[in-house]
């Protein structure tokens, strides 16, 4: 018998990780977004209510076609042709303009509850190509950092047309700390606009290969020697107040590298232990604090959760 509501989580993530631009993504423990998917006898898509305790909840759209998650759920019903539509409840816990995938949450998490209600469900793979038109709608483009992660759980690697996921080595740990800012992601993507020196492309697949070999071979060396962006980082550090402090201090406590999450402001560094990252996490803390920016910190593995369905 075929459910009538089903409710999921999506959690927040790191995209990019730094060398992987629009490619790579992992996902934290920690924020979450919550959906809440009912069947309806109309074919559309309704949202009825966005709730949480973040900053801007207001001002996210109901209209289903400018919402990551309604979005979403238009292209699931369309791509399967379903005489049934959706109707949809939001409890947002990932912040907005946050760089930890607050778009991305809510539409996967509406995906993977409204798949749920299907008469036959279908498999993350397939729930990818709607998760990103959804997640078009916030960014402007079809990229998968965020969305693949949260589908598949720790790191992804992904392109516009499959997800794969990589090895993270139960040792691998981060540490995500979010300031008190909003930087929307278009006008991250902006700054890149200007063309790019072949010589500092060449430097920045040198490091993404390093790095894509560090973690197959679980060789902390090989990821610290390749996470770090020559590429997007230093025109969108600009646009973070304290990121170099941040950075620095995620450094001085022996992080393996450390960079922007996903657009900003958030920044993340990876570490070779829990205990490292639990040690550097004030210290980042602080140097945001130092630069007269609240923040809050979360530490995890980097081997993150994957979203699902809540009982």
């Amino acid at each position: 018998m075929t459910q009538s509501q089903a409710s999921a989580f999506a959690p927040a993530s790191v995209g990019n990780i730094g060398v992987g631009f629009d490619l790579l993504g992992h996902t934290i423990e920690g924020p979450r977004d919550i959906a809440t998917v009912r069947l309806l006898d109309a074919p559309q898509v309704r949202i009825l209510a966005i709730r949480g305790d973040v900053a801007g909840v207001e001002s996210i759209p109901l209209e289903p076609e400018r919402n990551t998650a309604g979005r979403a759920l238009q292209a699931l019903r369309d791509g399967l042709s379903l005489a049934q539509g959706f109707e949809l409840e939001l409890d947002k816990g990932v912040p907005l303009g946050s760089g930890l995938g607050g778009s991305a949450a809510s539409c996967v998490a509406a995906l993977v509850a409204a798949n749920a209600l299907l008469a036959t469900p279908l498999s993350r793979e397939a729930l990818y190509p709607f998760a990103l038109d959804g997640e078009a709608v916030a960014s402007g483009s079809r990229h998968g950092d965020n969305v693949a992660p949260m589908l598949l759980g720790g790191v992804v690697l992904s392109t516009d047309a499959r997800m794969i996921p990589l090895p993270s080595p139960e040792w691998l740990h981060c540490v995500v700390v979010h300031p008190d800012q909003v930087l929307e992601t278009r006008r991250a993507r902006a700054v890149l606009t200007e063309p790019y020196p072949l010589a500092l492309v060449v430097e920045h697949c040198s490091h993404l290969a390093l790095f894509l070999t560090g973690l197959q071979r679980g060789d902390a060396s090989l990821v610290r020697a390749g996470l770090r962006d020559v590429l997007v980082e230093p025109r969108r550090a600009i646009l973070i107040p304290g990121f170099a402090a941040v950075q620095a201090a995620a450094m001085d406590h022996d992080a393996l590298g450390a960079s922007i999450s996903g657009a900003g402001p958030s920044v993340f560094a990876w570490f070779a232990s829990a205990g490292a990252a639990h040690r550097a996490a004030p210290a980042m803390q602080q140097a945001f604090a130092d630069a007269g920016i609240a923040a809050r910190t979360y530490v995890s593995p980097v081997a993150g959760p994957r979203a699902e369905l809540l009982p």
